[in-house]
């Protein structure tokens, strides 16, 4: 992460999400790795600005022979924080990723409820949403899978599931950590090119040399295809514009950020002249689409 004060920075992108309202009473699912590490002490610097109450939660599934190391690392986590820590012991039969993720949830829930939280918090990052949005496309999914994981969802009644570091690369997590020497575990299953999101992940590293934008570039066509199927205003305002030009074979691929500027323009009722190709313009006045100009 660039700049001096990594800490400032990861808190200020938590803030940024909006995913947490003020006076929720927040679980925050802890393994021990660096980016839950980072989001639980990141959120407990916050906690005070934003109207929020945390807690923390840790599973341990005891399938790894590593699995005490990571709790012992929660254990000091909060007691450094002063947070209250519910630790939660599983016997998985079984090291499927499937399985233990959801019986992971289900501790989680039963946590929540518990402590009478109503809102868990989980650490997924940005170059997590990419390895999720690929997986979807390499198993055929449709828009529901393209669309990646939502900032937030609903995971039972009263009870949401909240992502607020999707934006945040994990380079900057493990930054936060470093900067306030935080301790973390390294999870030794990322290594396991067996398993297809590791595969997936490995993949994706070769790529980002080529591609420095891929996961902003994913993140953002994620939001787009979701916000398309959920019909909001946005993606409203973004067909209109996009239809404008449809009529013209030269002009039908436009470029993503000159259609925001002038989306954002409709949004906000400003007026001017957006141009989605050299010479060629959108009017808005008032907050409406006016027409085409030409300069050419």
């Amino acid at each position: 992460m660039r700049g001096a004060r990594p800490e400032r920075e990861v808190e200020a992108a938590i803030e940024r999400a909006g995913v947490l309202r003020e006076g929720e009473r927040v679980l925050v699912a802890c393994s021990g790795g660096p980016d839950s590490v980072t989001l639980a002490a990141a959120l407990h610097a916050i906690a005070p600005r934003i109207g929020v109450e945390i807690s923390i939660a840790h599973v341990n599934h005891g399938v790894r022979s590593s699995a005490w190391q990571d709790e012992c690392i929660v254990l000091q986590l909060a007691a450094a924080l002063g947070v209250a820590l519910r630790i939660v012991a599983l016997q998985s039969r079984s090291d499927d990723e499937a399985r233990l993720r959801l019986a992971r949830y289900r501790a989680l829930a039963k946590t929540a409820n518990s402590l009478r939280c109503s809102v868990i918090v989980t650490a997924h990052h940005a170059e997590d949403q990419t390895e999720t949005v690929f997986l979807a496309l390499l198993r055929g999914s449709g828009l529901a899978g393209l669309s990646g994981m939502p900032a937030r969802r609903t995971l039972e009644p009263g009870l949401d599931l909240a992502r607020p570091l999707l934006a945040v690369a994990p380079e900057s997590l493990r930054s936060y950590c470093h900067a306030r020497a935080l301790p973390y575990a390294v999870d030794p299953t990322n290594s396991d090119s067996g398993r297809r999101r590791n595969a997936v992940r490995e993949a994706l590293s070769n790529l980002r040399p080529l591609f420095p934008a891929l996961d902003r570039a994913v993140a953002r066509a994620a939001e787009v295809i979701a916000q398309e199927r959920l019909g909001s205003p946005r993606a409203r305002l973004r067909r209109s514009v996009r239809e404008r030009f449809a009529a013209d074979d030269d002009l039908r691929d436009l470029d993503f950020a000159h259609v925001e500027a002038a989306v954002r323009a409709l949004e906000s009722g400003r007026s001017g002249t957006y141009f989605m190709k050299p010479g060629i313009g959108l009017r808005v006045e008032d907050g409406s689409i006016a027409g085409i100009i030409s300069t050419k």
